[in-house]
């Protein structure tokens, strides 16, 4: 990173930006990976933030995921993101004030919570600014941070923001005035040394008090605008203190954008870091692993240790279930996990879970696993079963190789795929040919693939290829262990999955035995 550019994002380090960031999409793979479930749990409660956008953009360098992860591990020290929710609650009561401004009617109250937003600025811009500097920071990201603050609030214009805004708030708070009410005509006048009437009364009547008594209080006010009355009240004694209040319209027209852009672009994204370390926390509760992957563009050698479908884990955790993880790796020349087995014994879970780490890794995120090492794919693309849409006339083979086709148009050497038992629509016979055919085309590219099946056969097709199988307890063979591992086949992949379209599984004939 250039020390001479000025910080301009907590999230990117400058040779990836985000100007387009909201602009983005979710890719294709989003449904298929359950992306879309596993962001939507990251980010809630932060609407406020408009976070998803973050989760469509993956990185394209291993140098910036590496600053993610450095300032991650900052965040991850409890002192400092103690300082990040202390910003970040100065800066919600920012916007509110902001935002209330926009609501009311009337221009005076306006100018007032204006200055009131200003004012919370100042404070946590100005408290962060101090607190980094006596802070343990690592990460660059962190460090340009603290060097950009420490310039910005010693500038000579955040100091006369800082002591005009101070120098209004005092004036204010110094206007007294009186009122002098009879009948339907209020008088607004300056207050002269009068006598304060409301603690003679208080103690004319503290003499008849005898012992606790019942409070009738109420509130007249029916929200945060004014009405009528007050409104004039107060233009009223703007006549009276026409300097004060001349200033602070001048201030407010002055001082319209006075909020930094590049404090404000990081107000937003540190909260992607904290979404992400606070979601890996809760997981982490239920005794599950996260870890910082070592991600490579340049080896294909990739493995996963404890690994597990971070969408899965999240509804198991909260229903206080069990989670099963799984290994796997692959060293050269393999590029290929073939995963065949029973029916709902984990196949299309290990499938996703595979397709998550590689996309969180891309993010820079922590990923669901004791420990990995992931490729730094150009694109993830994945062929899952589609229901039939009646209005559709085509078939679903058709449907299914007009995807795959696609796909294969676009995948690179760099990309991933992730196929899961694709055109099991058709016979064994032609399901085998055109397995032997996709699987040739994913080994002529080089490309990493995982490819679920009930064709045991295609994992013979090349040293490419490592069979992985999800296992059931040898005891009791209905029973699924969910654990996928690397072994060959046992060739009764395509049986099962006849047995299950005729139910005639072990399941289902005892079931019609009880019955």
């Amino acid at each position: 990173m250039n020390h001479d550019l000025p910080f301009r994002s907590i999230l990117f380090d400058g040779t990836e930006t985000g100007a387009d960031i909201d602009a983005r999409e979710a890719p294709e793979c989003f449904k298929d990976l359950n992306l879309d479930q596993i962001v939507a749990s990251i980010t809630a409660g932060r609407d406020e933030y408009d976070l998803k956008p973050f989760f469509h953009a993956p990185l394209s360098r291993v140098e910036t995921i590496r600053y993610r992860h450095d300032i991650l591990r900052d965040i991850e020290d409890q002192a400092l993101s103690g300082l990040i929710a202390g910003f970040a609650k100065k800066m919600r009561a920012m916007r509110s004030h902001l935002a209330q401004a926009g609501k009311l009617h009337y221009e005076r109250q306006k100018q007032g919570w204006f200055l009131d937003a200003v004012d919370a600025y100042c404070d946590a811009v100005g408290c962060l600014a101090r607190d980094l500097a006596h802070a343990d920071l690592r990460s660059r990201g962190f460090l340009a941070l603290r060097e950009y603050l420490t310039a910005y609030t010693e500038s000579g214009d955040f100091a006369s923001l800082l002591a005009e805004t101070q120098k209004l708030k005092a004036d204010l708070s110094g206007v007294v005035y009186c009122l002098h009410i009879e009948g339907n005509r209020l008088v607004v006048g300056r207050y002269d040394s009068e006598p304060d009437y409301s603690a003679e009364v208080l103690r004319t009547f503290e003499k008849f008090k005898q012992g606790a008594v019942k409070e009738y209080r109420f509130d007249l006010s029916s929200g945060p605008d004014m009405n009528h009355v007050e409104a004039a009240v107060l233009n009223m004694v703007a006549q009276l203190y026409p300097e004060i209040f001349s200033s602070l319209e001048q201030y407010c027209r002055r001082r319209s954008n006075y909020l930094d852009g590049a404090i404000r672009v990081f107000d937003r994204e540190v909260q992607f870091y904290a979404a992400c370390l606070e979601h890996a926390e809760r997981i982490k509760r239920a005794g599950l692993p996260f870890c910082y992957p070592t991600v490579t563009g340049q080896s294909k050698e990739v493995y996963g240790r404890e690994v597990f479908d971070l969408a899965l884990a999240d509804k198991l955790t909260r229903e206080k279930a069990s989670v099963v993880t799984n290994d796997f790796h692959l060293k050269d020349p393999e590029r290929i996990c073939l995963v065949s087995g029973p029916n709902q014994g984990g196949k299309t879970t290990f499938a996703r879970t595979f397709g998550q780490l590689h996309y969180l890794a891309r993010l820079g995120c922590p990923v669901p696993a004791r420990e990995a090492r992931l490729f730094l794919c150009d694109s993830l693309f994945t062929h899952f079963e589609r229901e039939e849409d009646l209005r559709d006339l085509s078939s679903k083979l058709e449907n299914d190789l007009l995807r795959i086709h696609d796909i294969l148009q676009r995948a690179a050497p760099d990309s991933i795929i992730i196929m899961n038992e694709s055109c099991s629509s058709t016979t064994m016979t032609d399901a085998l040919f055109l397995g032997k055919e996709l699987i040739q085309r994913i080994i002529q590219r080089d490309m990493l693939c995982v490819f679920v099946t009930f064709l045991d056969e295609l994992a013979s097709l090349s040293d490419t290829i490592v069979s992985m199988v999800s296992t059931v307890y040898p005891d009791d063979p209905a029973r699924r262990t969910f654990k996928i591992v690397r072994r060959p086949a046992n060739g009764l992949a395509y049986a099962a999955a006849i047995a299950e379209k005729h139910r005639l599984t072990y399941e289902c004939v005892k079931e019609r035995i009880a019955s």
